[in-house]
């Protein structure tokens, strides 16, 4: 859920990293890439010694926020019913 932790205004990729438990740099930069390209995320990089990177949603990738909180919703939907049972 990359895009929910940029959605809560953390863009740089070592914060995100340690906001998703079990989720590797390799990975992150596979998905981020693909997200870059898609349109979803916009990418920043700062000209600074060591790189600052940023990534941002763009106006696409703000469209699917909605479908997000969805699977949030559900989400604690089923955890509750396990709960329950």
């Amino acid at each position: 859920m990359q895009l929910a932790v940029i959605r809560k205004g953390v863009c740089r990729p070592n914060a995100i990293e340690r906001e998703l438990e079990g989720l590797t740099p390799r990975v992150q930069n596979y998905y981020f890439r693909r997200m870059v390209n898609l349109g979803v995320l916009e990418k920043t990089i700062y000209p600074e010694v060591p790189p600052h990177v940023e990534y941002r949603l763009t106006d696409f990738g703000l469209r699917f926020l909605p479908i997000l909180d969805s699977i949030q919703n559900l989400q604690r939907e089923i955890e509750m019913e396990t709960i329950d049972r």
